[in-house]
């Protein structure tokens, strides 16, 4: 994808960070000390190397800057060939590097390489710093080192992302390396990042030599060849053992052949022509007793390659690629289809020994534990104690063992986990069942088990209601008629229940009484059982008893303090007592057949606030009960309708009442909010 290049801010202002490396009396072990809250891991050393094969955009961006900043005298032109910062996030699949060589193609011809290469030494100017300059550090001591560690690091770190692409490192020698990738532009990159590297790890000034190989374009070849730029700081001598120098000769080995196979069994040494002409113990016992004597082992008849991939049994191709790690696959001898160490793999290195101009490979079982290593005809034994698979055989049994104990328990925590959500379902159901006999909170303390003791709620309105000729109905009618009449009825009251917000006491054959105040006392406890009992009468006119005529019924409301409490062990019930509860009951007795008959004080609870509009009656006061001994010439009214003032008066009794819930709960919400203030 193509991005338009537009004129950058002035780069005078680049600084490059300083290289920890350039600090005075620079320490490794020091500089790791200090670092260890920010842990080097095998993240950081996969980021520097997609440094050097993938740069990103911006690494590229920062180098670009910086190159401009040095070189602008010398190529003119530079600045005009870089895209702004925010153009890199917008088009994510930009490749900033290839547009910038086409366009130096064009501007800067006969110096496209050179400049490509400055610019590689700016890429690690630039994104060499911190802890991506430890990353690399940690590959070699010197620079051949080095190189052959972007060999093998590279190629573990692909194996683990998956990558099949060619894209890699080959140290093929000493200051040998050949790099493969599809994009020629990163050949010089590459260039001039490995200058600058060995300058900056390894205080060397190298003279690299770039030769791409004749019949393939995507492999190069870098030859270095490299001078200390100081001379070496004298430090304080070493002892060292002066009798004997280091022999080349393989016959001055100081071990024998037979304690070398021994201490190393997973080893065999190849010829050039690729026959194996020494074997370790585990491999000997592997395949001695298939091979007939005289015959030499070939190594195309031992194993296969599995790693590096697409690398041919070749002397040479293997010699080439000694810093890479190896897996070999075994194979089943000639005429054994059978053999039970068949593909069995081993994870090894192959050295070039060139005393002897052979190969040897030294290496391990790859193993995941005791079923793996029994499968294949091997034995503890088998496996050198200075060789790590024991303990990864070992620790591979712990730790399944502690998965087959850590899924047990994760059954078991399941198992609770269900039991305990059973447990609260059944615990919400009962709570959910004493929520319907019981107030809400009286019944939470119920099931917690705590005493309830009896309490005095002062100005409760009760409401008491009965079906006129209830007697004549049931003798006219079978019991099954009468129950099915209240249930349709009474389940109609319960749902006005729950949209008022009143309490229901109980029903007693045609007796229906609910009261509001308990618990939950407001200013608008009358108006709302003032408001069901008229839904309650408008009720009734749906229903009819079994001879079709209308049902009928009586209703009697009082405001007064009541006693409430639990009462019983078995069933128990919570019920009201004191002389306002037989007071509200002689008003519902008082009260006559499609009537509201409201006692003196529930009346002055319902005008107390002049937005609630009801349609009173008033008696005579002959109507009063005589237990309402405080009458002071009071009377009872009938309570005859409801107007909204906010609504027309061609609206239904419903919708008035409706509306006037919804400003109640306004009203409500506003007062507790005022009390939680003022507290």
């Amino acid at each position: 994808m193509a991005c338009p290049f537009a004129k950058h801010s002035s780069a005078d202002n680049f600084q490059r960070h300083p290289s920890i490396a350039e600090a005075h009396n620079w320490n490794l072990d020091e500089d790791l000390s200090e670092l260890s809250g920010d842990a080097l891991t095998l993240t950081h050393l996969n980021a520097a190397i997609q440094l050097l094969t993938a740069p990103s955009n911006e690494n590229v961006h920062e180098a670009y800057l910086s190159l401009v900043a040095k070189y602008s005298s010398r190529w003119p032109g530079l600045s005009e060939i870089k895209c702004e910062r925010e153009s890199l996030s917008v088009y994510p699949h930009y490749d900033y590097l290839a547009d910038i060589q086409d366009k130096l193609g064009r501007t800067h011809e006969d110096a496209v390489s050179d400049i490509l290469v400055c610019l590689g030494e700016e890429l690690i100017h630039t994104g060499c710093v911190g802890i991506i300059e430890r990353a690399f550090k940690c590959l070699g001591s010197d620079l051949q080192e080095f190189l052959g560690s972007l060999d093998g690091v590279y190629d573990v770190l692909k194996l683990q992302e998956e990558d099949i692409s060619d894209t890699g490192f080959v140290c093929a020698g000493e200051g040998e390396l050949i790099f493969t990738t599809e994009r020629p532009v990163l050949s010089w990159l590459l260039l001039g990042c490995l200058k600058a590297l060995s300058r900056l790890l390894f205080n060397q000034e190298p003279f690299v030599e770039l030769q791409p190989l004749h019949g393939d374009t995507l492999q190069y070849r870098y030859l270095l060849r490299t001078d200390p730029l100081e001379k070496p700081v004298l430090r304080l001598p070493v002892a060292v053992d002066v009798r004997d120098s280091v022999s080349s000769d393989a016959r001055d080995l100081k071990i024998s052949n037979q304690f070398f196979c021994d201490a190393f069994p997973w080893h065999f040494i190849m010829d050039e022509q690729l026959n194996l002409v020494q074997m370790g113990q585990a491999f000997s016992r592997l395949f001695k007793s298939h091979v007939s004597a005289g015959v030499a082992l070939v190594a195309s008849m031992v194993f296969r390659l599995k790693r590096p991939r697409g690398l041919q049994l070749n002397f040479r191709e293997i010699v080439r690629r000694t810093n890479t790690p190896f897996m070999i696959s075994l194979r089943a001898p000639p005429g054994l289809p059978d053999f039970f160490a068949k593909g069995l793999e081993i994870k090894g290195q192959m050295v070039f020994c060139p005393e002897s101009n052979t190969l040897l490979f030294v290496g391990s079982p790859f193993l995941d534990g005791l079923e793996g290593l029994t499968c294949n005809g091997l034995f503890i034994s088998d496996i050198p104690l200075h060789d790590a698979t024991r303990e990864v055989i070992l620790v591979g049994e712990q730790a399944r063992a502690q998965d087959g104990l850590r899924r047990r328990m994760d059954k078991l925590k399941s198992s609770i986990e269900e039991a305990n959500a059973a447990v609260i379902k059944e615990r919400k159901k009962n709570v959910s069942l004493l929520q319907l006999i019981f107030p809400a909170e009286i019944a939470e303390r119920l099931w917690l088990g705590a005493q309830i003791d009896a309490k005095t709620y002062p100005n409760v309105t009760m409401l008491f209601s009965d079906i006129v000729g209830f007697t004549s109905i049931c003798s006219r009618a079978t019991p099954f008629m009468v129950i099915n009449m209240l249930e349709n009825l009474y389940k109609h009251f319960d749902e006005l229940c729950g949209f008022f917000d009143v309490y229901k006491v109980e029903t007693i054959g045609d007796a229906y009484c609910v009261a509001s105040g308990l618990h939950r006392a407001s200013d608008y406890d009358a108006h709302k059982v003032a408001w069901m009992a008229l839904r309650m009468i408008e009720t009734c006119t749906l229903y009819n008893t079994h001879d079709g005529q209308h049902i009928k019924m009586r209703i009697g409301i009082h405001t007064g303090t009541v006693l409430a409490g639990v009462v019983g062990r078995k069933m128990p019930r919570y019920c009201l007592f004191g002389h306002n509860v037989t007071i509200a009951n002689k008003f519902e007795s008082g009260s006559e057949a499609c009537k509201i008959n409201i006692s003196p004080t529930t009346r002055d609870w319902l005008v107390k606030q002049s937005d609630y509009c009801f349609e009173l009656q008033t008696r005579d006061i002959s109507c009063m009960p005589k237990e309402f001994t405080d009458s002071r010439g009071q009377t009872c009214f009938f309570l005859e309708g409801y107007k909204h003032p906010t609504l027309p008066d061609d609206r239904s009794l419903k919708e008035h009442i409706e509306e006037a819930m919804k400003q109640t709960l306004l009203d409500t919400n506003d007062t507790t909010i005022t009390v939680d203030v003022a507290q």
